[in-house]
């Protein structure tokens, strides 16, 4: 946001900021090339989209890079190649750092200070300084005013080293057992990582927060032809990627894909010509850290085979990845080989069977604590490294009263990240590092669960990265959601209304605005979220969905700085009751159709008068369709109740007959929309029926019930 037009520079103050007549003499000519000018640069922060980090590297003393209004910050540029450097000038805005360095470095991971003061004073400030590196950074740790540091311009001069773009970042496994270390150009890298969740086409714009937070690796599952602009953006930003390779069936036992590795020789064929194609194509960017081969793959085969079978696609698949390993060692030399899979039960496949393995890899959750000591029982001769890891998945949680997994609350999930951590610095020289899970901007059921930036927006789990990768805990943080609760969890009328009550506090004393959500998985495996509807502050009346079923619901907090709270609980959605008898209840019922096969079949008509919402009818996936009860005698009745499955009438009518041949319509509609429909209807008849025109899916209709009431 930016700050209050009295505060901006006007012209006239430009002018003599440029030519430095309020801040000194004008730097004197020398004989030193300016290198950074046009140069890839990268900041902690911005404070808008017109004050980028590149304004202040492109020439033009009439534009800047303005940060966020928080210490510390830096701006840094990438000269290209390693360069003796002579002199530094900064063009300050009005927004001034009274207390900075000037660093270099090699490898935009380990800086050397060759400048630094407490007392500056804005304006021009030309800096002779004597140092080597490829990368220069201003680091800013105390500003004049309340605002943030702004450059007009940030200049690098001295000597220029020959430029080797692209150039290959050596990664070694190096030590012996037990005493293992990974070195990126003989440094020492532990891999501080995340997965990475977002479009390639973004990585040069979100690479720089990464940087920011003390990340220094992403995690992929895939490398192809469309890979290069990531690791161009992680190697700008001094980010490497664990480059994945994906086989079938990756994913774990959710997963299809099922490959036979004991014949299928044409997609090893075709597998491994792919990941030879773009070691080839990668293998020189200094983007890479290593490569990764296949993903739960050997975990996976248990939802493809059993038994003997299950055995030997194991086998045969380890030792696909063993070959896949010597054809990327033969290509490129300078990068490890490793192989991730869901537990650690794997690992004694990759020991006896893949021994080209530089390292090993495994996604863990909550038993990541436990990997440890699966390697020290393991007799395991190899290092590794965590791909996967945070708080506790779905599949791992105590389901709750609606029988369905309870997701950890905010603030159990930071804990999660902060105690997967030290769990593997826990086990120094085996433990290489790892990449959590997960840097992604879904706001969907998953990126809820897991995304530290759900929907662009910060957690708190965000900020407890940031904490263990850089040690930084300054900043405005997210609401804290301490306490949720819902009045009704297992019985909430559909349409009808219930209390959510939750504790929410604000460290930073923002005002606090909400949002909620519904998520319908448990009914129909959809991933998104829907509005819901509520009022109130602190207690909410919400509104209920109107389809039957195990919803969650979520609360969102936000802070109007980028941050956002967010807790959930599940609800079941039940049709609202209906007082008196109902009369349909065990009734001779027939209908149109029904079906008799498929999945859970037959659906027959009296499973929607059984009294059982549990069971129902479905109909064949045609129009017209009705479902007719007898009631065994005239009978009065005033109410009628319709409770749908997913596959709902848009348009019907209720129709009733004394003698199931003559029909007359007491009820009609074409804007039906599921759920529970309670119908005030009066009349005297034997036989009552929904007459059926227009579905609303693709499919049939299907009703939980069909109830006919006399009060």
């Amino acid at each position: 946001m930016d700050r209050p037009l009295p505060l901006r520079a006007v012209p006239a103050l430009v002018v003599l900021l440029v030519l430095g007549l309020l801040a000194g003499p004008v730097p004197a000519a020398h004989a030193a090339t300016l290198l950074s000018q046009g140069r890839p640069v990268t900041a902690s922060s911005s404070e808008g989209a017109s004050t980028p980090a590149s304004a202040a590297v492109d020439g033009d003393a009439g534009t800047r890079w303005a940060s966020a209004w928080s210490d510390p910050q830096w701006l840094q540029v990438d000269l290209g190649a390693s360069a003796d450097i002579s002199q530094v000038t900064l063009n300050w805005e009005a927004a001034y750092a009274t207390a900075y360095e000037i660093q270099v470095s090699d490898n935009a991971a380990s800086w050397q200070t060759v400048y630094s003061t407490t007392t500056a004073t804005g304006g021009v400030q030309n800096l002779a300084v004597t140092g080597h590196g490829r990368y220069v950074r201003f680091y800013g740790t105390h500003r004049v005013g309340g605002y943030g540091y702004s450059l007009w311009e940030f200049q690098v001069s001295g000597t220029p080293g020959t430029s080797t773009p692209g150039g290959p970042g050596v990664t070694k496994v190096t030590g012996s057992q037990g005493n293992w270390q990974l070195s990126v150009d003989g440094q020492p890298w532990t891999v501080k990582g995340l997965t990475w969740g977002p479009p390639v086409g973004e990585a040069a714009t979100r690479m720089p927060e990464l940087h920011a937070i003390g990340v220094n690796t992403v995690r992929t599952w895939g490398t192809d032809g469309s890979s290069q602009p990531l690791f161009d953006a992680a190697a700008a930003n001094g980010i490497k990627v664990v480059a994945g390779f994906w086989l079938q069936p990756g994913g774990g036992p959710g997963s299809g894909g099922c490959i036979d590795y004991t014949t299928d020789t044409s997609y090893k064929n075709t597998m491994l010509a792919e990941i030879q194609k773009w070691v080839t194509a990668y293998k020189a960017n200094a983007g890479v850290l290593m490569w990764n081969v296949g993903n739960e793959s050997i975990l996976g085969m248990q939802n493809c085979y059993s038994g003997t079978l299950l055995e030997q696609n194991r086998i045969a698949y380890t030792r696909f990845v063993d070959q896949a390993a010597q054809a990327i060692h033969a290509i490129d030399a300078n990068h490890p080989v490793t192989s991730t899979d869901a537990w650690t039960g794997a690992w004694p496949y990759y020991k006896a069977y893949a021994p080209n393995l530089d390292l090993y890899s495994v996604n863990s959750y909550a038993q990541v604590c436990q990997v440890k000591q699966d390697w020290l029982a393991g007799g395991y001769t190899k290092p590794y490294i965590i791909t996967e890891t945070g708080p506790a998945g779905e599949w791992e949680v105590p389901n709750d009263a609606n029988g369905v997994p309870s997701e950890p609350t905010d603030l159990q999930k930071r804990d999660g990240y902060v105690n997967a951590w030290n769990c593997v610095l826990a086990h120094p020289g085996v433990a290489l590092g790892a990449t959590l899970f997960h840097y992604g901007t879904e706001g969907d059921f998953g990126g809820v669960w897991f995304n530290i930036t759900t929907g662009n927006e910060k957690r708190l789990s965000w900020y407890a990265v940031r904490r263990i990768y850089s040690g930084q805990t300054s900043g405005n943080t997210p609401p804290v959601i301490s306490s949720m609760n819902l009045s009704r969890t297992t019985d909430v009328p559909a349409g009808g209304t219930f209390t959510l009550t939750a504790a929410v506090s604000d460290p930073d004393g923002d005002p606090i605005t909400y949002t909620m959500g519904y998520n319908s998985k448990y009914i129909n495996n959809a991933a998104g979220l829907i509005p819901a509807q509520f009022t109130g502050t602190g207690t909410f009346t919400v509104t209920a969905p109107q389809q039957l079923g195990v919803w969650k619901i979520y609360l969102y907090a936000r802070d109007g700085h980028g941050n956002v709270g967010i807790e959930t609980r599940s609800l079941r959605v039940v049709a609202p009751p209906v007082p008196g008898t109902n009369l349909a209840r065990g009734a001779a019922t027939t209908a149109s159709t029904y079906q008799a096969d498929g999945p859970g079949a037959p659906y027959p008509p009296q499973a929607a008068t059984d009294g059982n919402t549990a069971t129902r009818w479905a109909s064949a996936w045609a129009d017209p369709q009705w479902l007719q009860v007898d009631l065994g005698s005239r009978q009065a009745f005033d109410h009628v109740q319709l409770v749908w499955e997913s596959a709902f009438g848009k348009a019907y009518e209720i129709q009733v007959s004394d003698d199931a041949a003559n029909w007359r319509s007491v009820y009609s509609t074409t804007s039906g929309d599921g759920g529970a429909d309670d119908l005030a209807i009066s009349a005297t008849a034997r036989y009552v029926r929904m007459s059926a025109t227009q579905r609303g899916t693709a499919y049939g209709y299907s009703l939980y019930e069909f109830g006919v009431y006399r009060r």
